[in-house]
């Protein structure tokens, strides 16, 4: 009987499962004890349980890197579409729109699927239409998928819709794996190339088998009836049933074998070696369908686990004695032939009998075989079977034969009886047969392997070795000396970085001309990776080492993936030791719930500190990987804003988990994140003190060609670049209080001079550098624009008297500045030309107007933007200051609803009466404060604004009639005041966008005609009554007028909202508008009357919404 540590734990007397994983909690094999409970299983279902979906891990597993390879396909429109999509439902949902949201994302998906049509390559790629389409509902079921996986998220969809969320979690794990193995197999072979590419997708399918078709508690039934069966799960609780369950074992069993059959038709009986795989794609996952058996995957073919248990030994067999003819065939002989040392046929006879053997042993030992007397003698005589055979087909001297027989024996004692001493033993002694093997095989050639000899590279392959086969030993001592393990883990992790490290980044053999042939493959570097971390997690779980070993071998083997990405020769170290700064937040302050798990303030301190030291240490690196990606060296600022940018995010895990209420930790992290991110966009120039110039970076900024091409270049000075930098992370220290500018007036009188300072410095220097006249005016406005800004968001006793002449001030620099820009460089050509200065005088007049134009269109866009920023923050200030006083209203309103609760009809009145009059208490309010000015004000802003917006369109566009659709909703900005607008309210604020399209148009509709007129006949200038061009005025000035009384009755509506039900005046003149649209010539008419008919739907759709209100409210 083996001992119960070293049984699979299916097989051990007691029933565990975690009580993370909800997975099958009892032995797949089905005692007689529990047999029952499948037959005797309650009638009723297990009734729904509303609780998070609990498998959102293995779903992102599948689908992440799906919807990253789809996002690659399709390119910068997907990623668009979907963002824009994304960043809508996050609005929504932000607005606890709940439907909407849900909406959101089913219709983004929906979008970018769409676009992911039209722009990936899908049809060009394919050289086969059915292809192209199979292909197509490929990507579009994966786009499906991931829409039902984030349904899943929505906890209302659960209440609401119980039925619906179990639905689609039995789809997701019934159409996953055949979705992801395929989407995994395409990346793949994309990446690699069409050879063993039915191997990859049989080593997908076989991980999404084990991943989904084990089977799975549902995470929305209840785990209640499990009690009644003893531990038991009944079977319908169960996400998959026995139909889903069949069609993942064909899918596991037959997909990867038609897929070659289907690439490789021409090849498929052309060799042993072709029959051969076609063999092995099918036993090869028929034996792993077995051994999913173990854990439950063939639930669905019977319920006696003695006829599972047959079904598992005849049937692995018999797959275990064709795989192993078929490795023989495809992979022994035929690449490790050389190492075999006996003539045929002996060769053959004892391959087999080593191959055979090994694999009935260790399938014997999966099943849990190996368990009496009998069994144990049968399994340490297979062993010395097993060894002595493999010693003699290697080359082992006869003579010493005995050696690797005993060392069988030793094996099988250990694997039997747990014996540690026989198990070291057999180290020993395994150790010398590899030392044999190397020296034999290796030793006397004279390579220079990875830029070392390979004598070098035996040692530490042979260590490496050692080290691996005296860990288990090792993990079976007793606790107290589990720092072996901890420390044998660790150096193996240790020299597998080196020898990868080497073998992939150093990976040329000078040997006979054979400097092109590559060593290791990328696919070892992500098996051994892959490995290492399923050891180290299974070692963990079972307490044989502590957290901080997990957390260095975590970062040891992850740091190897780098060397996938970058070709630097130091990559595995840096970022080993990159991982190793940020990484202990995460690994190794993991239980939270503890108040000894949680970091003390000098170790935030002294994580961080370590973080920006290793990324220092990375800069090299980052260096590398920036040239990478774009092409050409980075530049200094770039090289510092991605180094504090990486410093940033790395720290997040130190505040977001342990010092999450720490309002200035916070802070300061969004403070050096968006000084990373304003050094990646400005890339400002760097001083020589604060520039890091390795040789490396030399070389690669400036080679011996670009010397030789273009001589040495001295780059742009970009200094103003500094100026917005300091702009932005003074607005950003404000923002977060770092500066406290909202309770010190003086500060606070600082801090804008200063801002409109360096903003007005850096604009004038970027933008107007040839106007040097001007840049005090320039400077004067953003000082101006900055003190008047932050003083009305943060008012002072004095403010509100000064702002209004602040803003006089800077309404009279607009002109001042506009004019003065083209009167200077006028000046300045014409004194060029009065001295004389006659060469290309007409050329210089055409620069210097193209100029002026220039500089003007950049001013009115500066000063488009003071009014607009000024516009919004005035109506930011008004709307929340009527929030308060509906605040308060309904506050008095609740306070008075008991004494007032036998006149409801008359509340109401008085209700929205009080609601009318909100504005205007407002206004009154505003006008003791001292503040009455600020409606006006924002209205001065907002038609200044959007006049210098009409301006600009007109300058850069020609007047397009599309851009008013743009422009017109700035007048949204206009506020209710005692002067201009006084009646002006909440309820007309739609009127002047309304009244401004329909002008707009209207205009630019009589100048299109004037224009035609005038200018586009053949006669002239003038107008030859009866003559086509008088034909063309005539008929669409009739048509202009035509559209006019359906915008006038909609402007109307708009501005009191406010019509008879039997009022049949908007729906007449539909007709009119109608007529404009299909018999006029000038675009802008039938703009107005697509308009005027949109304007009649709107009204009356509105109006019966009324009406309907209405009625049901009386």
């Amino acid at each position: 009987m083996m001992p119960p540590e070293l049984q699979p734990r299916l097989f051990r007397p007691h029933i565990t499962s975690p009580s993370g994983d909800p997975t099958l909690s009892s032995s797949p094999n089905y005692p007689p004890r529990m047999t029952r409970n499948f037959t005797d299983r309650s009638t009723t279902n297990s009734r729904f349980s509303p609780s998070s979906f609990a498998y959102n891990s293995r779903i992102a597993t599948a689908l992440v890197p799906c919807a990253a390879f789809l996002l690659d396909l399709g390119g910068a429109p997907v990623i668009a579409t979907l963002t824009i999509g994304l960043l809508i439902s996050y609005i929504v949902d932000s607005l606890n729109v709940k439907f909407g949201a849900f909406l959101g994302i089913w219709m983004s998906l929906l979008a970018s699927q769409i676009s992911f049509f039209f722009s990936s390559p899908l049809f060009s790629s394919f050289n086969s239409l059915p292809l192209s389409l199979l292909a197509a509902f490929l990507c579009a079921q994966t786009t499906f998928l991931i829409g039902c996986w984030s349904s899943l998220q929505f906890k209302w969809l659960q209440l609401e819709n119980p039925s619906i969320v179990v639905a689609l979690e039995r789809l997701l794990f019934a159409c996953v794996p055949f979705t992801a193995s395929s989407l995994f197999a395409w990346a793949t072979i994309s990446a690699v190339g069409m050879n063993n590419s039915s191997y990859y997708f049989m080593v997908f399918s076989c991980v999404f088998y084990w991943i989904f078709a084990i089977p799975r508690v549902s995470s929305f039934k209840t785990k209640q009836e499990a009690k009644y069966h003893g531990g038991e799960v009944p079977e319908d609780s169960f996400i998959l049933g026995p139909l889903e369950s069949c069609f993942l074992s064909l899918n596991l069993m037959f997909m990867p074998l038609l897929f070659h059959v289907a690439s490789h038709y021409s090849v498929v009986f052309t060799s042993a070696a072709a029959v051969s795989d076609l063999l092995l794609l099918f036993f090869v996952p028929f034996l792993f369908q077995l051994y999913a058996s173990t854990r439950g995957g063939l639930w669905w073919v019977t319920k006696d686990s003695h006829q599972l248990q047959s079904i598992r030994i005849v049937n692995g067999a018999i797959a275990m004695v064709v795989i192993v003819i078929c490795l023989e065939v495809r992979v022994v002989f035929r690449s490790f032939g050389k190492y075999i040392q006996v003539p045929p046929p002996l060769n053959y006879l004892l391959v087999t009998t080593t191959l055979l053997g090994g694999a009935a042993g260790a399938g014997a030992s999966v099943l849990g075989m190996v368990s009496s007397g009998f069994s144990s003698v049968v399994f340490t005589g297979l062993a010395v079977v097993v060894s002595a055979a493999g010693a003699i087909v290697v080359g082992f001297p006869i003579l010493f034969t005995p050696l690797p027989a005993v060392a069988g024996l030793y094996f099988a004692r250990f694997f039997t009886k747990k014996s540690v001493p026989s198990y070291f033993a057999f180290v020993a002694l395994g150790s010398l047969m590899v030392i044999w093997f190397v020296m034999h095989n290796y030793w006397d050639l004279n390579i220079w392997l990875a830029g070392m000899f390979l004598k070098s590279f035996c040692k530490l392959i042979v260590a490496n070795i050692i080290i691996a086969m005296v860990i288990p030993g090792l993990v079976l001592l007793p606790s107290k000396f589990h720092f072996l393990t901890e420390a044998g883990m660790v150096a193996h992790a240790l020299l597998l970085c080196y020898i990868e490290d080497r073998f992939f980044n150093y990976s040329s053999i000078y040997y006979y001309g054979m400097e092109d042939d590559v060593m290791y493959p990328s696919y070892m570097v992500i098996m051994t990776t892959l490995i290492g971390l399923a050891v180290v997690r299974r070692l963990f779980a079972d307490r044989r080492i502590g957290s901080k070993a997990v957390w260095i071998l975590t970062c040891l083997y992850s740091a190897k993936l780098a060397m996938l990405f970058l070709s630097s020769k130091s990559i595995v170290w840096v970022s080993a030791a990159l991982l190793l700064a940020v990484s202990p937040p995460l690994l190794l302050y993991k239980e939270k719930s503890k108040s000894a798990s949680k970091m003390k303030p000098w170790q935030g301190y002294a994580h961080a500190a370590v973080v920006a030291i290793s990324v220092w240490f990375c800069r090299e690196t980052i260096f590398d990987a920036l040239q990478w990606w774009n092409g050409r060296p980075p530049s200094d600022g770039l090289l510092l804003g991605f180094c504090t940018v990486l410093i940033g995010l790395a720290c997040i895990p130190i505040v977001a988990l342990h010092f999450s209420h720490v309002l200035s930790a916070k802070r300061s992290l969004v403070l050096v994140v968006a000084t990373g991110c304003m050094f990646i966009v400005m890339q400002p120039p760097m001083p020589m003190t604060w520039s890091y110039h390795s040789e490396m970076i030399k070389a690669a900024r400036q080679s011996a060609d670009d010397i030789s091409i273009y001589g040495f270049m001295a780059s742009k000075p970009t200094w103003p670049s500094w100026l917005l930098i300091v702009s932005f992370l003074l607005i950003l220290a404000a923002a977060t209080s770092l500066i406290p500018i909202k309770y010190v007036v003086e500060l606070r009188a600082f801090y804008s001079v200063v801002m409109g300072l360096a903003l007005g410095v850096y604009i004038s220097a970027e933008f107007f550098l040839q106007a040097a006249v001007l840049h005090v005016l320039i400077i004067g406005t953003m000082v101006c624009a900055s003190v008047f800004v932050i003083f009305t968001h943060f008012p002072s006793a004095s403010s509100t008297k000064l702002l209004p002449w602040v803003f006089a001030l800077l309404v009279a620099l607009f002109p001042v500045t506009y004019l003065l820009e083209g009167q200077v460089r006028i000046k300045t050509l014409s004194d060029n030309v009065a001295w004389g200065w006659d060469a290309g005088e007409e050329d210089k007049k055409v620069t210097t107007m193209l100029a002026i134009e220039g500089a003007r269109t950049s001013l009115l866009g500066l000063y488009a933007a003071i009014f607009m920023l000024i516009a919004l923050l005035i109506k930011f200030e008004l709307t929340s200051l009527l929030r308060e006083k509906v605040s308060e209203s309904s506050g008095q309103s609740k306070t008075q609803g008991g004494a007032r609760g036998m006149f409801p009809t008359r509340m109401r009145l008085m209700q929205q009466r009080r609601a009318t009059s909100i504005q205007a208490f407002a206004i009154e309010k505003m006008s003791e404060d001292g503040a009455a000015w600020m409606p006006a004000v924002g209205n001065v802003s907002t038609i200044v604004c959007f006049a210098i917006c009409l301006i600009l369109n007109i300058h850069i566009s020609g007047g397009s009639s599309e851009a008013i659709f743009f422009l017109a909703p700035i007048l949204l900005l206009l506020n209710q005041d005692s002067d201009l607008l006084s009646g002006f309210g909440d309820k007309q604020r739609y009127f002047p966008v309304i009244l401004a399209i329909s002008t707009y148009l209207a205009l630019s509709s009589l100048y299109t005609i004037w224009e035609e007129v005038w200018f586009g006949g053949n006669t002239g200038w003038g107008i030859e009554i009866g003559g086509r061009e008088w034909f063309f005025a005539v008929k669409n000035l009739a048509l202009l007028i035509l559209t006019a009384p359906g915008h006038i009755v909609f402007n109307r509506y708009v501005w009191s909202y406010t019509s008879k039900q039997s009022d049949a005046s908007p729906m007449l003149t539909l007709p009119l508008s109608f007529a404009a649209v299909v018999i006029t010539d000038v675009f802008q008419v039938r703009l107005l009357g697509v308009l005027g008919i949109v304007y009649t739907v709107a009204q009356y759709v509105i109006s019966r919404q009324q009406y309907i209100k209405g009625l049901r409210y009386i």
